[in-house]
């Protein structure tokens, strides 16, 4: 018997490594749920810390046997698995979407999914600022100035500032000292939450901050929404976007477990 998850085809597309996890999700929410099959989540370790359902590993759709190395992590994706109930929906599970991601899609994709993250570096959401209103540019310089002295001050890399949205070439240096942090990330699990947060926030240093434990998960998100919470408090939340974000929050979650942040 091939492993249960199977049933979704959640793997990372080898083809389009870009693929987030939270697209995947939308992909499998247009399928029938497969029902819950399995009675008892376990977890086994061995070289790690292995997943079983009535006994049996759980595999990647590519078939490799999920294996973490940190037992909190897999208890976290155990209590995924325990909280399905008639059916499995694979929205509710987005660390178990991230790590199929990781396995299957980015373990093999490792320098494109490197290089994408550094992408976002040469024009981070934290280098682009408004000019008015005063309210928004105190949010801005309250949430994005700290991270940008951190990585002044811990690692010597100086980011360029640019008002509005014209692009603003930051120095090759400090570019560079992004690109060694990034290359810290060698294991696909890892690699693969820091792209995901990398996206998610729209921020490759506020992903990298978070990876590394100067900022927590919620700050971060916090920071990622500054001109969106503004926006909010002028013209009121709107229902869809909220519930978008909510998910997004989820898929923000589960890329720290894999960082081992919080």
């Amino acid at each position: 018997m091939s492993g249960p998850f199977d049933i979704f085809g959640l793997g990372a597309d080898p083809d389009r490594p870009e693929e987030s996890p939270a697209r995947k999700a939308q992909i499998a929410s247009a399928r029938p749920l497969p029902k819950r099959f399995y009675d008892s989540v376990d977890i086994e370790e061995n070289a790690g810390f292995s997943l079983k359902l009535d006994g049996r590993p759980v595999r990647t759709p590519a078939r490799q046997i999920i294996s973490l190395p940190d037992r909190g992590m897999a208890e976290k994706l155990a209590e995924e698995w325990r909280a399905q109930e008639t059916f499995i929906d694979p929205k509710t599970m987005p660390i178990t979407r991230l790590v199929n991601s990781a396995l299957d899609g980015v373990s093999t994709q490792s320098a494109a999914v490197a290089t994408e993250i550094l992408n976002f570096a040469g024009s981070d959401l934290l280098c682009y600022r408004a000019e008015d209103p005063e309210r928004l540019v105190e949010q801005q310089n309250k949430h994005w100035d700290p991270v940008l002295s951190w990585f002044e001050e811990e690692h010597g890399a100086r980011f360029n500032l640019a008002a509005g949205v014209l692009y603003i070439e930051q120095p090759e240096e400090s570019l560079k000292v992004i690109e060694t942090m990034i290359s810290r990330y060698e294991d696909p699990l890892r690699l693969a939450a820091l792209h995901s947060m990398t996206s998610l926030l729209g921020s490759c240093l506020l992903a990298l901050a978070t990876g590394a434990g100067s900022l927590t998960v919620g700050r971060a998100w916090d920071a990622a929404h500054v001109d969106e919470d503004w926006n909010i408090e002028q013209w009121g939340a709107d229902e869809e976007a909220t519930q978008r974000r909510a998910y997004r929050f989820e898929d923000m979650k589960a890329a720290g477990v894999l960082l081992g942040v919080g």
